[in-house]
């Protein structure tokens, strides 16, 4: 019996003991209470569930004595500390927000399922191949760990910008899951800074206040996976405190991915009635092998097989935020943080190398043809120590080490003007970080299960594509934002304002060599207005809709490997500093909400229906070099346009809970431009021709989702999710001209049983109808190394896929107390 057979039986199981158990001593069906039964039976230490988060572990109503206030974020300090965020009838965009209790329900240590799960236009891809390390896309923008990939959110954690300075990657691996209270998306709003292109999403953490009790989380199953949380909360008096530890190990269905978490996150907080103050610290010690795409031709031989090894990643990071707010005076708040984060990350990365045999002495290496040298660090040729039938390749390591601190301070006022309820709020952020990053180049030699060995040969800095890099950059971001909502009747509010942001990156060299060329100082800057109105139709039904920009400044990982004369192992190795213009996204978004109470056994529906365009002008693509593997640059590639709609419908009763999502992404090229590819249909110098209304790849135009938990009793829950993803064209095929990935649907289920107060029992199984399927494609180059599964045949097929995991099951045990 397999682990993955050994899961669902247990799955299966727990089910069946739930139900047994309920049919012997378990109340009657007319006497199910709310949602689950634990809401209503916790011990009192225990009830931050019913009384702040909901229901552990479920979705589910509240009780019905239990009022919950949403408060939405309209800037980057309106719901950190104690919360001072905006009514979200009353915001001119779409209201997103997935709360603990939603996180919990699918007893995950990544947030990014949540945010697939309950968000309409997120899709979560897995381009690096490792789980812990996603890629999300909202609206066709993206967040991702992967160097490289043009980053399209902001996303803030307690109100510090947490996109990494050098390539404004987002680590989701770096964010403790179990400390997570809640997660807004936020569109349509450009106070919160850089790279809000597609939006925002605002994680806020637990504390003391919000969370009294202790619990422990232990799950395990299928592909070795273990994992462990523990979280308590106390108050005492005008102080309070809590801390979250969690651990995960898990092998990964693919050879060579298995990941370790390690995380930690800690907040003290005092609050009296006219202040409130925290001090958050966290950290994290992560690593991960990451086997990313592999070609078709190998994936049919083997699901689990990988292309080109070692891959591997370690992210660590420390962090401490200070945050207070203060109210002033009866309508004046001022809110404000302190902030200081190290981050560090190693990785390594095999590849094909462009070193080869020289042509007229073999016994000494070249680079590029069979005639230019191949220098080692000491700056003279290299000896060639391969065997003449050997297939040369490089390990690409990388060092990043970033240290940031910033500061924010903002001011709200709610005086009224000429008579109308008004909400003003006016904000400065400051944030300076420092960047050394480093990386060198070890050749060796490829086996027949695409392991690369190193030999101890480095290359040197005279092989300007491959030579070792080491430099310091500094980022400084400056921002001055204001925002205002009136009330000009009981039923319309109107929003103006807009931010300002002056963006200053430094780039310099630290080596020397042809590398000097990146030596350079780069200024942005931009403001970005917001106009937007919300109309109350009726007490259940609005209208909203707004206009909005934003933009994006190029990061030093762009402007270091931004000339197409000299490709560079993208995220690796710089070789020059090219001028980019920073991406300018101009936003139009309207559409409707409304909520209906349909009685207290059918329960409450609440819906949405929206549309948004988003145009972008001076785009930043990373390009591949032609015929080159793992080698390309960054470029403006002119205006692309992304417009769709978004729908979603959610009921809520006693007994159940049901939702259903629909998102229409429609992403298009609105300018001609060639673009290097390793496209089947490249011309002869390796290049695509892209014409206006072509798709942009990687982004599919429908996403469908469903869910529904359903109490049985008061102790048994059981639960399914589905997401539909339709089809997507492959990277490198802008010109639209090849077949493209195919889509696909997966189904989750679900299931807990509540013992006592204090303990449950869970077991969950992900992609019920273990379907395979892809979630990101690329063409790779075909050539540079055979196919050792066929025998050393040559790859006929240039489609390279990152699989999704296959049927998995889980189960864990939860103490709450």
């Amino acid at each position: 019996m397999t682990s993955r057979d050994a899961g669902c039986g247990a799955f299966l199981l727990l089910i069946a003991a739930g139900t047994a158990s309920a049919q012997e001593s378990g109340p009657t069906e007319g006497s199910t209470t709310n949602l689950p039964a634990i809401t209503v039976d916790a011990p009192a230490r225990a009830r931050h569930r019913a009384e702040e988060l909901g229901p552990a572990g479920h979705a589910g109503p509240q009780t019905s004595a239990v009022t919950r206030v949403t408060i939405y974020s309209t800037s980057p300090l309106a719901s950190s500390g104690g919360g001072n965020g905006g009514d979200p009838d009353k915001v001119p965009g779409t209201v997103t927000t997935v709360d603990a209790r939603q996180i919990e329900r699918l007893n995950s240590l990544n947030v990014t399922d949540a945010l697939q799960q309950y968000v309409p236009g997120v899709m979560v891809s897995s381009v690096s191949g490792n789980p812990f390390q996603p890629d999300v896309q909202f609206r066709g923008f993206t967040a991702s760990p992967v160097s490289g990939t043009p980053q399209g959110l902001a996303v803030y954690q307690n109100g510090v910008r947490i996109n990494e300075a050098f390539g404004d990657t987002v680590n989701w691996d770096l964010i403790p899951t179990a400390a997570i209270a809640s997660v807004t998306m936020v569109t349509n709003n450009p106070a919160f800074g850089l790279n809000a292109l597609g939006g925002a999403l605002d994680v806020q953490m637990k504390n003391g206040f919000n969370y009294h009790g202790a619990e422990v989380d232990v799950m395990g199953g299928s592909f070795g996976r273990i994992q462990s949380s523990l979280q308590w909360g106390k108050q005492v008096g005008n102080f309070a405190v809590y801390g979250a530890l969690e651990g995960a190990h898990d092998d990964g269905f693919r050879l060579f991915s298995a990941s370790n978490i390690r995380r930690f996150y800690g907040d003290v907080g005092y609050r009296n009635t006219d202040s409130e103050i925290h001090l958050n610290l966290g950290a994290a010690d992560n690593n991960f092998g990451a086997a990313a795409a592999v070609p078709i031709e190998l994936l049919n031989t083997n699901y689990s097989a990988v292309y080109t090894t070692p891959q591997t990643s370690t992210n660590q990071v420390g962090y401490g935020n200070l945050t207070g707010k203060f109210d002033v005076s009866p309508t004046w708040t001022v809110d404000g943080n302190l902030h200081y984060r190290a981050f560090s990350q190693h990785t390594q990365d095999g590849n094909p190398t462009n070193a080869q045999a020289c042509t007229a002495n073999p016994n000494l290496l070249c680079y590029n043809d069979g005639s230019t040298p191949a220098y080692g660090q000491n700056g003279q040729q290299l000896s060639n120590p391969f065997p003449a039938n050997a297939f040369l390749g490089e390990n690409d390591r990388t060092s990043t080490a970033t240290t940031t601190f910033g500061t924010t301070l903002q001011a709200t006022n709610t005086d009224k003007i000429f008579g109308f309820d008004n909400r003003f709020t006016v904000g400065a952020s400051f944030d300076r970080s420092i960047t050394h990053f480093s990386a060198n180049a070890e050749l060796g030699t490829f086996g027949n299960d695409y392991v690369l060995n190193g030999s101890g040969l480095f290359l040197g800095s005279l092989n300007s594509a491959d030579g070792p890099v080491g430099v310091r950059t500094v980022n400084q971001y400056t921002g001055l934002y204001a925002l205002d909502a009136i009330d000009l009747t009981n039923k319309l509010t109107v929003t103006g304002g807009g931010r300002f942001n002056f963006a200053n990156v430094q780039i310099q060299d630290m080596i020397g060599g042809p590398a000097s060329s990146l030596n350079g100082t780069n200024d942005f800057s931009r403001f970005n207005p917001l106009i937007g109105a919300t109309y109350k139709i009726t007490s259940g039904l609005t209208a909203y809709g707004g206009y909005s920009e934003a933009n994006r400044a190029p990061t030093p990982l762009e402007l270091g490997c931004a000339n197409p004369a000299q490709p560079c192992i993208l995220a690796t190795f710089l070789v020059s500093d090219p001028p980019l213009q920073q991406v300018v996204s101009r936003t139009f978004e309207a559409g409707f909400r409304g909520r209906q109470e349909l009685g207290p056994d059918l329960g409450t529906v609440t819906w949405k229906f929206g549309g948004f365009r988003a145009t972008n002008t001076n785009d930043i693509l990373s390009v591949p070099a032609p015929n080159n593997q793992g080698f390309g640059y960054f470029a403006n590639v002119g205006s692309t346009r992304r417009q769709g709609i978004e729908a979603e419908a959610k009921l809520t009763n006693k007994s159940i809970e049901m939702y259903a999502t629909y998102a229409f992404i429609d992403a298009r090229f609105l300018d001609s431009l060639q673009l290097a590819s390793n496209s089947p249909f490249a011309n002869a110098n390796g290049n695509i021709q892209v014409s206006p209304g072509d798709q942009i790849p990687t982004i599919p135009r429908h996403r469908v989702k469903f869910g529904i938990d359903y109490a049985m009793t008061d102790a048994l829950k059981v639960g399914a999710d589905m997401v539909y993803v339709s089809s997507q064209y492959f990277v490198g095929d802008a010109s639209n001209q090849a077949s493209k990935l195919p889509g696909y649907a997966v189904v989750n289920l679900h299931s807990s049983y509540q013992i006592n107060r204090n303990w449950q029992v869970y077991g969950r199984i992900d992609n019920l109808l273990n379907n395979h399927y892809a979630t990101y494609g690329i063409f790779f180059d075909k050539t540079q190394l055979p196919n050792f599964v066929a025998g050393g045949a040559s790859f006929s097929d240039p489609r390279s896929l990152s699989p999704a995991r296959p049927q998995a099951a889980y189960v864990g045990v939860k103490a709450t107390f």
